[in-house]
């Protein structure tokens, strides 16, 4: 994570939960991206809601949009992954 700057008037406790709710995407030499997008403690909505939202975000970073999708895949630690799209 990248410093954050925090000033005085503002509280400490929500930049931190700002921090953790933000999500990085990672492009390495592959064409495929990866983002953590929830923990093991959430419950089932929250994941669908974090999965949906970092999606829709990542649709809207691309420049074709959902054109340049060509298929979306979740993967936990120790599973094989599932295809969605």
């Amino acid at each position: 994570m990248f410093p954050q700057v925090v000033s005085h008037n503002e509280p400490l406790l929500g930049k931190v939960e700002d921090v953790r709710a933000s999500v990085k995407w990672q492009l390495k030499k592959v064409t495929c991206l990866a983002a953590a997008v929830g923990s093991i403690n959430m419950t089932d909505e929250e994941l669908r809601t974090n999965i949906m939202m970092s999606i829709n975000f990542l649709v809207s970073l691309l420049k074709k949009g959902w054109h340049n999708m060509k298929s979306v895949h979740i993967k936990s630690t120790m599973s094989k992954s599932i295809k969605l799209l």
